[in-house]
């Protein structure tokens, strides 16, 4: 098992945002602000499911889980209070998140769910993050002439979702969870966080202004698509999840991980 460190970051979320605080870039500022709203709502979620599936293990391998998932919730739940704090800044700017009822409308769907399968989506929805993650740690571009401390924000972020990012697959495996749904289970989720991601972001370049300026497009294209492009980069990772014998710490942590002994001034533990 994991031993996961909850960290406390030490960032001013209190000073106003620019309205493009990603280099200017409007696209990249709309699409970091979308995915920030799926977070307070979609952290809660992850933390429910993997307190379900601990409480419905049996009670040896309860005791073998126990400490990580702690660990699990204590990260998670801090990036829900920062990026509630950071949502608010957006709702001060206008913004309206539209992808938050979306998650707590299918959050009522997961209550129906078995412990196992309810774990199997956070899985799945981890690998996204993680893919995230290390694109963000690895490509400076994605991030560059961002406000010191949004960048700090999500290199953070980042750095914990790889430090996590084999928690919920590997509880789910313990609850008995099959091949056939663990994959059927990643293309919904990949469905949904395609396209509310991108629904959200569009949202947020409208009422920026922004959405039909050349511009704005050019840098979706550069942003997605180009040579270190999401997609480009991250396809063959996508990809990887629906292999047989994939695992999450087949993927490279020590980015992140250099990044937390970098910075453990910013970000200073708060237990391990």
């Amino acid at each position: 098992m994991n031993t996961l460190t909850v960290r406390r970051l030490k960032i001013d979320l209190e000073t106003p945002l620019a309205r493009h605080w990603c280099g200017g870039d409007a696209f990249r500022t709309a699409l970091f602000n979308a995915l920030s709203m799926s977070f307070p709502a979609g952290e809660q979620v992850f933390i429910d499911a993997v307190k379900r599936g601990l409480a419905a293990l049996p009670e040896a391998e309860r005791a073998r889980f126990a400490d990580e998932v702690q660990g699990f919730i204590g990260q998670e739940a801090t990036h829900r209070r920062i990026h509630e704090r950071y949502n608010a800044q957006l709702a001060g700017q206008g913004l309206v998140n539209a992808w938050e009822p979306r998650i707590l409308a299918r959050r009522r769907l997961l209550d129906r769910l078995e412990p196992r399968n309810w774990v199997g989506v956070t899985a799945a929805t981890e690998h996204w993050t993680a893919i995230l993650a290390q694109q963000l740690l690895g490509n400076p571009q994605l991030l560059h002439g961002a406000e010191p401390r949004m960048r700090d924000l999500w290199h953070w972020h980042s750095a914990e979702e790889l430090e996590h990012r084999s928690t919920a697959f590997d509880l789910y495996r313990a609850l008995g969870g099959d091949e056939v749904w663990r994959r059927r289970l990643f293309r919904v989720v990949s469905w949904h966080f395609v396209t509310d991601a991108a629904r959200q972001t569009v949202r947020n370049l409208w009422h920026d202004g922004t959405l039909f300026r050349p511009g704005t497009w050019a840098s979706a294209w550069r942003t997605l698509f180009g040579r270190q492009g999401l997609v480009r980069q991250g396809y063959a990772s996508w990809k990887r999840y629906l292999a047989s014998d994939f695992h999450p710490r087949e993927g490279d942590g020590a980015v992140g991980e250099r990044w937390l002994v970098e910075h453990a001034e910013l970000a200073p533990p708060v237990r391990a």
